[in-house]
């Protein structure tokens, strides 16, 4: 039996041949199939994907709107009482592990042992297919409340901090100088002239602190949260040794990486065009 599975999965050939057969089959997205769940793998990442980019991308977006408005307000009050406060805030939130903000936020808000306010698991409720679009959409966020949140704590403050440096870099140049000397007003020089060159550096880093909430908080916020994402599908695969599955798992984190990656840097180019790499050459 042991010797039929042996062929069956290619295992008594040499190993170079296996790992060349291998990474054939992973260019053309072939994985194989799962060894317990009879399905494709490529087939089962497409199914959990868009749970784990939904959650990063919501994650993100929430990020964004949250650090840059702070962002701004800390670098216009610098030194002041609540810009030392809102730095230790987000110091504090950047230091909470997001699994341990997580099993607090179950705690005290699903029902643990405070209220319940928010479900406890899963992305959507029973009945969710009879409900009209609007009840959908307002079930499917109250599902993923608890996780955004959590996802969420530990990256204010990079990109806060990130965007006050920007605008006080900016702020204490030239042009600046001569647009208050113009008689500009102040939200005209913030908003007409230091706004677009500061954001420059913090919408370029948008794909990255995408990919960084992407893979950092997958696999601890879909278990706790009984979420049917990648992270949790890699982490079930790992426990039962599935193989095929563990194998496509990290192709797909591997290869959206990377992509993101190149996004990352071809946006630098796009936000500031100033920036061309071909006349370095």
């Amino acid at each position: 039996y042991i010797e039929q599975l042996e062929r069956e999965f290619g295992l008594d050939r040499p190993p170079l041949e296996r790992f060349t057969r291998m990474m054939w089959k992973y260019m053309q997205f072939d994985f194989g199939e799962s060894y317990f769940r009879s399905i494709k793998v490529v087939d089962l990442v497409l199914e959990k994907m868009p749970v784990s980019i939904s959650l990063g991308l919501w994650s993100t977006l929430l990020i964004y709107l949250v650090s840059i408005p702070l962002g701004v307000r800390k670098a216009m009050r610098d030194g002041s009482t609540f810009d030392t406060v809102t730095s230790a805030l987000v110091i504090v939130g950047y230091g909470i592990p997001s699994f341990l903000f997580a099993i607090m936020l179950l705690v005290l808000f699903a029902g643990g042992s405070y209220w319940q306010i928010f479900p406890l698991r899963g992305l959507t409720s029973n009945g969710f297919e009879e409900m009209n679009l609007l009840a959908k959409i307002g079930d499917y966020f109250w599902h993923m409340a608890l996780p955004i949140f959590a996802s969420v704590i530990s990256g204010f403050a990079t990109l806060t901090l990130l965007t006050k440096n920007s605008f006080l870099d900016e702020i204490r140049k030239q042009y600046v100088v001569t647009a208050r000397a113009k008689g500009l007003t102040e939200n005209r020089v913030l908003f007409g002239h230091i706004f677009r060159n500061a954001m420059l550096i913090v919408i370029a880093g948008f794909p990255s602190l995408f990919i960084g909430v992407f893979f950092g908080g997958s696999l601890f916020i879909e278990t706790i949260f009984s979420l049917d994402g990648l992270g949790r599908l890699g982490f079930e695969a790992a426990i039962s040794r599935d193989y095929p599955v563990m194998f496509g798992t990290l192709f797909a984190f591997g290869l959206l990486g990377l992509i993101v990656g190149i996004l990352s840097d071809l946006m630098y180019v796009i936000i500031d065009p100033r920036i061309d790499f071909e006349a370095r050459g």
